[in-house]
């Protein structure tokens, strides 16, 4: 299976990232919705179902990953750029349509089903995490781990991470733990 397919990305920090965009859509809640001084924690799991393995495989990640960190950078300097996108209504219009979208591509859901896809979709979340590091002029950085083997990991995320690749992106440079795969193996962990 293609790497590319086989991928999952997310918000990890703050924690209750999901809640904040189904309240920002809502209209209980203004841009910016995560505050200056919180850390964001994006990550990217590839090989989520299969694993990665192999040279190819391999470099096929350090690929996507490479791709994915330049069209962050990207839509960070867009936005730094555009600092009149960096508001409720032009922000909560982009997500507005990509819901729109969620909901043609699935018109069986239910509603919550629709709520939580929304709030967890990657186009909404990556782009959150570039309007927020554009808004604050935060630094960010992404690093990439893996194909993690069993002795690099907490023996809850044997299943999960083992064989995989993981890229993660923060909003600052100088985090308070001792090291950036802290934070989300303890997230992880709390998932399993």
């Amino acid at each position: 299976m293609p790497v590319l397919v086989d991928s999952y990305m997310g918000i990890f920090l703050p924690a209750d990232i999901t809640a904040r965009i189904t309240r920002f859509l809502a209209g209980q809640v203004e841009f910016p919705y995560i505050k200056k001084g919180e850390i964001i924690g994006a990550f990217y799991i590839f090989g989520k179902d299969y694993g990665v393995s192999g040279d190819n495989e391999i470099k096929e990640v350090r690929d996507l990953a490479k791709r994915t960190v330049e069209q962050a950078a990207k839509d960070i300097r867009m936005y730094a750029a555009t600092p009149n996108r960096l508001n409720s209504a032009f922000t909560r219009e982009n997500y507005t349509k990509r819901s729109l979208q969620i909901i043609v591509d699935n018109a069986a859901l239910d509603q919550a089903e629709v709520n939580r896809r929304v709030a967890g979709d990657p186009s909404i979340l990556s782009d959150c995490f570039a309007q927020h590091v554009a808004h604050f002029k935060q630094e960010y950085y992404f690093e990439i781990f893996g194909p993690f083997r069993k002795e690099q990991l907490p023996s809850r995320l044997y299943g999960k991470l083992e064989a995989r690749m993981l890229l993660l992106g923060f909003n600052s440079k100088s985090l308070p733990f001792a090291s950036s795969l802290e934070p989300f193996f303890n997230w992880m962990s709390s998932k399993v």
